[in-house]
């Protein structure tokens, strides 16, 4: 394998807030050694960070630090963290992310953030009737105002974020309402993820609600989830209201990496990509997983307090999860025009029965397809417009004038 990424839980899934939606809070019944700790200890972390920056062959390396809520360690964590980068740096350049719900960040936090050049993804759905519908505090409690709180600070000091936004049913039908509140409250990176999530019609041996991605047993897509055809439909009207507006100016992960694809770019989302497993998911006590959205006993690789990383990163059981993305496609993938597109969209979402009678088509299939067709109608535009040499300014106008 080449550069792989980790994506590290250092506060595993404890969390400030209880989103209804969220598949992580559960993930502490598999480590009830959480009761006795809080985050990862001093060991696990200088283990991680030496062994991660020596796996990386390329001279730029990014440490993602996600939970559960990577704050709730405080800034004496994340001041490790920094010391222990510098300390094994050796030369390379460090970067990181952190994604946050934003509830703990005040002015010391954007001071570190700022220092450190942190880019922040900062999970928002919405406006506050949006937002929480799903995302409450654990006393079910409203948590809009100290989000909006934390967008005021990063502006004011100037942080990189980007807006990670759910697509629920509580925000699927108002495309624009969303988009231009995001632009409101001054946000310019906006990030959409759709949601499906399937519960067990019978909890798992382990005590889990919410189904392993490729458990086929009965289970129920659970009510929060979205229509596969209507976040097709959020992401179209919202691709339309962008492109004649806010072209150079408003950047949606989605639109540029499809475009970015049918131009001949690589893309820059994994779910999209031929294959996966080069996206590990780190637990805080060193338990390394295939991918985030799978951690379950039995997609664990190893534990860097055993083994090193870039062996588990290379081990067979590693590079078969990343192999099976392609082999394990629906048959009419092969055959659609998109295939090289969305390559059959995130092994997660690949549930539904496909034209053979086998349940591994992508729920979002006809959602993606949406899009997909939507879009492509503007790709000779946009070559024509790169051909001449013309700016967003000028394909805004070209685009608006049709």
């Amino acid at each position: 394998m080449s550069d792989f990424h980790v994506t590290a839980k250092p506060s595993g899934s404890l969390c400030n807030i209880d989103c209804d939606y969220c598949f992580y809070l559960e993930k502490e019944k598999l480590y009830p050694e959480r009761n006795k700790t809080v985050g990862m200890d001093d060991k696990t972390l200088d283990i991680y960070i030496k062994q991660y920056i020596q796996a990386q062959k390329g001279n730029n390396v990014l440490f993602s630090w996600q939970g559960g809520e990577p704050t709730l360690l405080g800034l004496a964590f994340f001041n490790k963290v920094i010391a222990l980068q510098n300390k094994y740096a050796n030369g390379k350049l460090i970067s990181n992310t952190l994604q946050t719900n934003g509830i703990l960040i005040n002015e010391e936090w954007c001071h570190f953030f700022r220092q450190h050049e942190f880019l922040i993804g900062l999970s928002l759905d919405g406006p506050k009737e949006i937002n929480d519908s799903y995302r409450k505090s654990r006393s079910q409690k409203s948590t809009f105002s100290k989000v909006i709180n934390t967008v005021e600070l990063f502006n004011k000091f100037n942080i990189d974020y980007n807006i990670l936004a759910v697509v629920s049913k509580a925000n699927v039908e108002k495309p624009i309402e969303v988009y231009e509140f995001f632009k409101s409250i001054g946000a310019r990176h906006f990030q959409f993820t759709p949601l499906v999530e399937r519960i067990a019609n019978t909890p798992t041996k382990d005590g889990l609600t919410l189904i392993s991605p490729t458990d086929m047993s009965q289970a129920t897509v659970a009510p929060w989830s979205v229509d596969a055809s209507a976040y097709g439909e959020f992401i179209t009207t919202m691709f339309d209201h962008w492109i004649k507006h806010d072209l150079g100016e408003v950047f949606i992960q989605t639109f540029e990496n499809t475009l970015g694809k049918m131009l001949g770019e690589p893309g820059n989302l994994c779910v999209f990509e031929k294959e996966c497993g080069n996206a590990l998911a780190l637990e805080l006590n060193g338990d390394t997983y295939s991918c985030d959205h799978f951690v379950y006993p039995e997609y664990k690789l190893g534990n860097i307090h055993t083994e090193q990383l870039e062996n588990i990163a290379n081990s067979p059981k590693a590079t078969k999860f990343g192999s099976d993305k392609k082999t394990n496609m629906a048959t009419e993938c092969n055959t659609c025009p998109f295939l090289s597109i969305c390559n059959g969209g995130c092994p997660k979402h690949r549930f539904e029965l496909s034209s053979s009678g086998i349940p591994n088509k992508n729920y979002f299939c006809n959602g993606y397809k949406k899009i997909f067709l939507h879009i492509e109608k503007y790709i000779p535009t946009f070559k024509n417009a790169f051909e001449l040499g013309l700016n967003a300014e000028d394909i805004k106008k070209t685009i608006s004038n049709n």
